[in-house]
């Protein structure tokens, strides 16, 4: 493979360098977010999405404008080996956020202690505080890797963008395992407690 080479003593901003090889290797450039499903909540209790299978070795799911019914509420998530049937895989987290008011008055990066789960089959907590007034939401992604696998735990990371109902700014971060060695062939969303007002959801896979 050649690459176009210059000397750096006689280098000018105004010439343009450029890559003049070739590359070769298994699926280069081609690897790209798949849309599989998408949904779009009207009061609705949760929402599930099914069918994570081995086709993609990741999922990612992609909120936007995730909206509660009522105030001051979490918006969480829980996975399932028996199609959806039912929800409560054991889990270990970690969750930390920086968050930061309207006046300014409480900038802060703090680990959340109450938000994090240990070897607990609750739903994980991916955003706090959320308010039901128009201008409060949360969006983000949610990172699930290798779902299918029957040898290995199954590894997950979230990071949202929240305003909630105090009128804060909030920067999320999740992250943790599902403790099986089981298939996650399910995962559900809902609010701590009443609906999801709106709010769409969408998931992608990655070969």
């Amino acid at each position: 493979m050649a690459l176009t080479t210059f000397n750096p003593r006689s280098f000018d901003l105004s010439d343009t360098y450029a890559f003049t090889g070739t590359v070769s290797g298994t699926n280069v450039g081609s690897r790209s977010l798949v849309k599989i499903s998408e949904q779009t909540a009207s009061a609705s209790p949760s929402i599930s999405f099914t069918g994570i299978d081995s086709t993609y070795r990741t999922y990612c799911f992609k909120f936007i404008n995730m909206h509660p019914s009522n105030d001051n509420v979490y918006f969480r998530f829980q996975g399932s080996t028996n199609g959806g049937s039912s929800y409560g895989v054991t889990t270990t987290t970690t969750h930390f956020k920086a968050y930061q008011s309207e006046s300014a008055t409480n900038p802060t990066l703090a680990y959340q202690t109450a938000d994090d789960l240990a070897q607990s089959t609750s739903y994980i907590n991916l955003a706090q505080g959320m308010g039901t007034d128009n201008d409060q939401q949360t969006s983000g992604e949610l990172w699930l890797f290798n779902p299918s696998s029957t040898t290995y735990v199954k590894h997950f990371m979230a990071r949202m963008a929240n305003y909630q109902t105090s009128d804060y700014a909030q920067d999320v971060y999740t992250a943790g395992y599902f403790n099986t060695t089981s298939a996650i062939n399910a995962i559900d969303f809902e609010m701590g407690i009443g609906d999801i007002d709106d709010g769409t959801i969408t998931m992608y896979g990655i070969a």
